[in-house]
C-alpha cells in the first residue's frame, strides 16, 4: 500500500480528493522486430529516448506513470518508473500490459480512478489527451474512450476506469486467447476522441527506421509545432461507439 506522503501527492495533483486521479501506463512490451529488435523505449529521437518524449508529454496530465515491459527491468532504472511485466506467459500483447496496470493500481493506489494507456513509440502525444478522452466518454455516456486521427482509431491510446469487474473481464478474454486490443474496446463500446488530421499525427507509431526518420524530419519542419488540431477543427465525441473488429494495430509525480 502506498505511503501517506505519496497518496497526498496524488490528491494534490488531481484536486478532486483523489477520486479522479489518473495513472498512465506506457506500453513497451513489444519485440521491436521492424526496428531490428531494438528496444523501442531506448531509441533516440532528437537526441532523447522515445520513453523520455512520452513521459514529458504525459507528466502534466496524470498523477503517476508506470511502464509495461518485459525482460530485465534494470535497463529502465534511469527513468525511475515502476516496471510491470506481463502477468501471462508468451507475451500476449498490449492487453496484458493493461491488465497488469489495472491490477497494480487496485493493489497499490486505491485513489486512482482511471488508467490512461499509450504506446512508447508515440512521441507526439497531445497535451490535452487525457482531458479529451474523458470528455469524449462523458459526452457519449461510455466507460472508456480511445483516440482517433487521420480516419483511423487507435485502440492502444485509451482512457478506462480502474475497475475490478473490468479487470476480471479482460483477464477472462486473455485466458480465452482473445488478444485483439480493438476487439476489447469495441466490446465495451468505447467512445472516440477524434483529432482529425493534424501534422504531425500525434498517434503515429514509429515502427520502422523510415518512421523514425520521418519523425525527425517532422520535428525540423517549421509548421510542426505541438501536434494539436488546427483552430476551428472539431472533436466528434458524439460519434457512434468504436466498433472495429480488427485492431490495426513517472516516476511518481516529481514535485
Amino acid at each position: 500500500m502506498a505511503g501517506a506522503g505519496e497518496r497526498e501527492g496524488i490528491l494534490a495533483k488531481d484536486g478532486r480528493d483523489g477520486k479522479g486521479a489518473t495513472l498512465a501506463v506506457i506500453l513497451a512490451g513489444g519485440a521491436g522486430r521492424r526496428m531490428g529488435g531494438a528496444d523501442k523505449a531506448a531509441i533516440r529521437l532528437a537526441g532523447r529516448p522515445l520513453l523520455s518524449h512520452v513521459m514529458a508529454r504525459l507528466g502534466p496530465q496524470v498523477a503517476a506513470m508506470v511502464l509495461s515491459a518485459n525482460g530485465d527491468p534494470g535497463r529502465f532504472a534511469a527513468f525511475g518508473l515502476p516496471v510491470l511485466t506481463d502477468p501471462l506467459p508468451d507475451r500476449p500483447g498490449p492487453l496484458a500490459g493493461i491488465l497488469a496496470a489495472l491490477g497494480w493500481a487496485q493493489e497499490r493506489w486505491p485513489e486512482i480512478a482511471d488508467l490512461l494507456v499509450v504506446p512508447v513509440d508515440t512521441p507526439f502525444l497531445p497535451g490535452d489527451l487525457r482531458a479529451r478522452l474523458d470528455a469524449a466518454r462523458r459526452a457519449a455516456g461510455r466507460l472508456m474512450a480511445i483516440a482517433a486521427s487521420a480516419g483511423r482509431p487507435h485502440p492502444t491510446v485509451a482512457l478506462l476506469p480502474v475497475d475490478p469487474a473490468l479487470a476480471d473481464d479482460l483477464a477472462a478474454r486473455l485466458a480465452r486467447g482473445e488478444r485483439r486490443v480493438g476487439d476489447f474496446f469495441a466490446r465495451h463500446q468505447a467512445a472516440i476522441a477524434d483529432y482529425g488530421r493534424p501534422f504531425p499525427d500525434p498517434f503515429r507509431n514509429l515502427n520502422t527506421p523510415a518512421d523514425l526518420a520521418a519523425a525527425e524530419a517532422a520535428l525540423d519542419r517549421p509548421d510542426a509545432g505541438d501536434p494539436m488540431p488546427a483552430r476551428g477543427q472539431t472533436e466528434r465525441p458524439h460519434e457512434k461507439p468504436f466498433a472495429e473488429t480488427d485492431s490495426r494495430d513517472k516516476p511518481w509525480r516529481r514535485e
